[in-house]
This record gives C-alpha cells, sequence and structure tokens, in this order.
C-alpha cells in the first residue's frame, strides 16, 4: 500500500547493493581514464556546480519568502501498532483473541527547506502535512512538550484502566491527588527553541514541582478546587497563593497575576499546566503497559478497549483487526487528537480497513482522514467507550455481552 515512491527507493537501493557486490567480486584494474572521457568533464563539473548553486539561491529565496519559518516540520504517518504485545497483567485470567486492537502513530520530523517547500502546496501528498516550529511547539519548547507528552501518557494509562475496570465491574477506586505544577505557559520561546524567553507572570513566583496550597484564600486540594476561584476573577487581576517547594521547608507565599488562557479566551488561570496527580487505588491486579515510542495520551481508547477485549471471552473485535485513537478519560469520554489524516493514512498502508476515531475532531479533520482514506477504510467517530464498544458489535464483536465478570474476581497466583 506504499506509494510508488517508496517501491521505487528500495528497488534502487537493492540494486546498488547487488551491483556493490557484483563490483567486489572482479578483480580491481587500474584503466586511464580516455581523453573522450577527459573532454566531458569538465561539462559535468560545470553543470553540478550550477546545479549546487540553484539550490542554494532557491533557498535563500525561499527564506526570504517565508521569513517566519524557522524550523521546519511536517506530520507524517509512521504506524499502526496491536497494544496487545505491550500489555501484561498478572493473577487474572487473560482471554487470548484472534482479532487485533491497532494503536495508531504519527511523526513529525525536521525537514530541511527545501523538502518542505516541495512538500507546500503539494495536494495530491494528502497524508503529509507542512508545519512551522510554531506548529509543533507552539510558543513553548520542545522539551517542556516531551515532558507534558510523557507525563500525559501516565495519565492516559490511568484513564484507561479506570474506564475499562469500572465497566467490567472489577473493585477500583480513583484517588484525587494534590495540585503540582508541571510547566508555566510559556509565551515565547528561544530562536533555537531550547529555552522560553517570556513566561507567564506566575514565573516569578512559582515553579515547576511546587505544590500548590491555597488560592486567594481559599484551600485547594485538586484541580477542580481551582475552578470556583477563578471564576471570580479575570486576566490582570491579583490572588495571593500559598505553595510547596521541594526542599524548602514550610508553607511559601507569593502574589500572582492572573493570566487568559491560550486556548480559551474566555478562561481565566494563574498561568500554569498542572501535573495530574490522581492515582488509582485498590487495583485488584497488576497491569503494566508499555509505552516506549508513545508520545502523548491519543492511545488512551485503545488501552481500555484491550483491556476488555483481554479480561473477557470472546470475541471483541469479531476476529478482526481494527485500529483506534483518542484520548480517554475516568469517564469512558473520548477526546481529540492530531494528526488524524496521517494516522488514518497509516492505517490504509496496514490493509486494515476499520478506524475508530474521536466524535470530538472537527469536520475538517474528519473530511482529510476520509480523503486519504480513499475508501479503503472506515472512518467511524465514537464520543465514549460505550460507543466504541457498540461500533465494535456492529462489526461483528461481542460488546452487548461483556457482564460485569470483575464483581465476582478472586485473583490467582
Amino acid at each position: 500500500m506504499a506509494r510508488p515512491a517508496i517501491h521505487a527507493a528500495r528497488m534502487v537501493k537493492s540494486v546498488i547493493d547487488t551491483q556493490q557486490e557484483m563490483v567486489l567480486a572482479q578483480p580491481v584494474v587500474a584503466v586511464a581514464p580516455s581523453n573522450v572521457h577527459r573532454a566531458w568533464a569538465v561539462p559535468m563539473v560545470v553543470v553540478a556546480f550550477v546545479a549546487l548553486l540553484g539550490i542554494l539561491l532557491s533557498t535563500v529565496v525561499a527564506a526570504s519568502k517565508f521569513p517566519s519559518i524557522k524550523r521546519p516540520y511536517a506530520i507524517v504517518p509512521a504506524g499502526a501498532e496491536q497494544v496487545e504485545s505491550r500489555l501484561s497483567l498478572e493473577h487474572v485470567k487473560r482471554y487470548p483473541s484472534k482479532g487485533e486492537l491497532l494503536f495508531v502513530t504519527i511523526r513529525e520530523p525536521e525537514l530541511p527547506l527545501l523538502a518542505w517547500l516541495m512538500f507546500w502546496g503539494v495536494h495530491h501528498e494528502k497524508d503529509i502535512e507542512p508545519l512551522t516550529y510554531k506548529d509543533v511547539y507552539g510558543d513553548g519548547t520542545p522539551q517542556q512538550l516531551q515532558s507534558r507528552g510523557r507525563r500525559q501518557m501516565v495519565s492516559a494509562k490511568q484513564a484507561a484502566e479506570y474506564a475499562a475496570l469500572t465497566k467490567l465491574g472489577f473493585p477500583i477506586k480513583l484517588q484525587p491527588g494534590a495540585i503540582v505544577i508541571d510547566q508555566i505557559i510559556c509565551y515565547k520561546a528561544s530562536a533555537d527553541g531550547s529555552t522560553c524567553e517570556q513566561e507567564a507572570p506566575s514565573a516569578k513566583v512559582l515553579k515547576a514541582d511546587d505544590e500548590l496550597v491555597s488560592v486567594d484564600g481559599v484551600d485547594i486540594k485538586v484541580v477542580d478546587d481551582l475552578t470556583p476561584v477563578l471564576d471570580k476573577h479575570k486576566p490582570g487581576d491579583t490572588v495571593e497563593v500559598k505553595y510547596k517547594r521541594p526542599g524548602v521547608d514550610g508553607v511559601q507565599t507569593g502574589t500572582i497575576e492572573l493570566v487568559v488562557s491560550p486556548d480559551d479566551p474566555k478562561r481565566t488561570l494563574i498561568g500554569f499546566y498542572p501535573f495530574d496527580t490522581s492515582t488509582i487505588g485498590n487495583v485488584p491486579f497488576p497491569i503494566n503497559i508499555d509505552t516506549e515510542g508513545i508520545g502523548g495520551p491519543s492511545a488512551g481508547l485503545a488501552f481500555a478497549l484491550t483491556l476488555i477485549d483481554e479480561l473477557t471471552p470472546g470475541e471483541l473485535t469479531g476476529g478482526q483487526r481494527i485500529a483506534v485513537t483518542g484520548t480517554i478519560d475516568i469517564n469512558g469520554k473520548v477526546g481529540a487528537i492530531g494528526g488524524l489524516a496521517q494516522k488514518a493514512s497509516a492505517v490504509r498502508q496496514t490493509g486494515t480497513k476499520y478506524f475508530i476515531v474521536p466524535a470530538s475532531q472537527s469536520p475538517e479533520s474528519l473530511a482529510a482522514a476520509r480523503a486519504v482514506a480513499e475508501g479503503d477504510v472506515e472512518i467511524i467517530p465514537v464520543a465514549t467507550l460505550d460507543e466504541a464498544l457498540a461500533v465494535l458489535t456492529r462489526l461483528g464483536g461481542n460488546g452487548n455481552d461483556l457482564g460485569q465478570p470483575g464483581k465476582d474476581f478472586q485473583a490467582t497466583g
């Protein structure tokens, strides 16, 4: 299912490797070049030099034409991989399935400027989306984005476990955690993206890993406690905050100017991204999901469905291979993700016929994914875990016959 250009590249490499083996197998004989060859040498060098000069000039022109492009990137398909091989369960009976649930990944490689310009405006390459540095990292830095992605993945795994086990009736509890500062909101990153040059005013008081204790005189124990306090204020107001800092004794106090949310102009924020410290308690058996090479929370729904499939008899997928993407929260709500068109391309290249995606994607995102699929993959939006199970039932699975096996659960081993 790969494009002809990919096949051609592989064929060229194969031919080159074969030719090298044939050449090395023959005796090496030194032969002086003929006069004809010498005559052609100079023009060929000139042509090569002119071509190189043209490339350099085009790069300069392109850079002047697109001065806002600091470092060009692109979203490209990566792959679709089964979740089951990454899942480890102990002291509980597993039910192997013939079918497969796949999670889907994309890459955001940095491209040379000329390669970026080749993709820009080329409509037939529907599965490649050129991006600027700001498109990828916003106003933050790569380090900040990677850190947030790793922490989001931890939260996604816990949410998937909680949603799946709750659905099946297993005893499990969610224990809300304190508000810990993940990152201060960054308004402007340095030119090379390595540092933040302009942070929210909260940076004058708070730092990463600080634990928030109170805001505007109100004790804050969990993230939800912040909303009613901030709803009473508008951006530009100042509030007193109390916090604990690792390695520093006692509770610290400071005054912070509130800011508007970068994502929602109607929301007022303190100026930081919180780290969800909620934990799952009373887990009936050990669960481990290997997330090596996966960034962000977009595989959450795939994790939850795979857990349900492994913990119940029968075929949740009807014995088929089905791709899944979307975040999931503890209540089973499915959230939107990025790079849907590129993920649809990755699914298509595996020969998979069905792709379950978040219903909360924009109409443009869903249309782009269907365009890439070209009718070979059915794009199926869902809003909740229950809707995903209903879809799997329509496709031949047993999503409506799961029951509550966890109610009478007794650990094995």
